[in-house]
């Protein structure tokens, strides 16, 4: 079951943190995220799996930013969020979809007991101009049933900033 906008107010400051809350952003069934004023790409030509890849930061300025199709970036959230006792998850805004631009690529699903920014895996159809504080993303909370463990990640757990693929260090040990 998805928490309607109105169960994510009562559970702010419970089972739900969103930092900072604007009230404005309350959906039907999700809030609206809004995306940060940097953005990471990657200056590898061929990623590796198995290693950390060098990244390169960008600024957004206020005057937008424009981004290239075929070309993976690396976003952030401006709201650090913190759930216990429901499953988050992210999806792009039907309106930032309608652009061609895909918000997440493949990492929508959150854990229970995650806390921290949410990064976002942007890519473009065709060049668009992003800026930052758009609302760029929707969160949307699920009920759970049965026992669990919550989210203790070392890779991603309370991150201050973007996070590039940690997958490398699933290869060690």
């Amino acid at each position: 079951m998805i928490l309607t906008g109105e169960e994510i107010r009562s559970q702010l400051g419970k089972n739900i943190v969103i930092e900072p809350f604007r009230d404005d952003h309350v959906n039907p069934n999700s809030y609206n995220l809004t995306l940060h004023d940097e953005i990471l790409t990657y200056e590898e030509v061929v990623l590796d799996m198995r290693k950390s890849n060098r990244t390169r930061r960008i600024s957004i300025p206020p005057e937008g930013l424009v981004l290239k199709p075929d070309q993976l970036y690396l976003g952030r959230t401006v709201e650090r969020t913190e759930t216990h006792n429901l499953v988050p998850m992210i999806e792009g805004r039907s309106s930032v979809g309608r652009l061609g631009l895909f918000v997440h690529v493949t990492a929508g699903f959150g854990d229970v007991g995650f806390s921290g920014y949410w990064t976002l895996e942007m890519f473009a159809v065709q060049p668009i101009r992003i800026y930052p504080g758009v609302p760029i993303c929707q969160i949307f909370y699920h009920q759970i049933a049965g026992d669990y463990v919550p989210y203790a990640g070392v890779k991603y757990q309370n991150n201050q900033g973007i996070q590039a693929s940690m997958l490398y260090k699933d290869f060690r040990g």
